[in-house]
C-alpha cells in the first residue's frame, strides 16, 4: 500500500498534534507550505524521470526489430 494508508488516521492524528506542539500555531502555515512544495517537487521530479525512461525503452525495442 504505502503512502498515508500504512500509517493511518490515529498515526496521523498524533503526528499532527506533535508538530502542533513542537512548533506551535504560527509555524504551521510555513510548515503546510513547505511540507506541499516538497511534495509536488518530488512528484514532479518522479514524472521527469518516467518521461526520459519511456523514450529509451521504444528506441530499444526499434533496434531490436531490426
Amino acid at each position: 500500500m504505502g503512502g498515508f494508508g500504512s500509517i493511518g488516521v490515529p498515526g496521523l492524528i498524533v503526528i499532527l498534534v506533535i508538530v502542533l506542539i513542537l512548533f506551535g500555531p504560527k509555524k504551521l502555515p510555513e510548515i503546510g507550505s513547505a511540507v506541499g512544495k516538497t511534495f509536488s517537487e518530488f512528484k514532479k521530479s518522479t514524472k521527469e524521470l518516467i518521461d526520459e525512461e519511456v523514450p529509451v525503452q521504444k528506441e530499444e525495442k526499434k533496434t531490436d526489430s531490426l
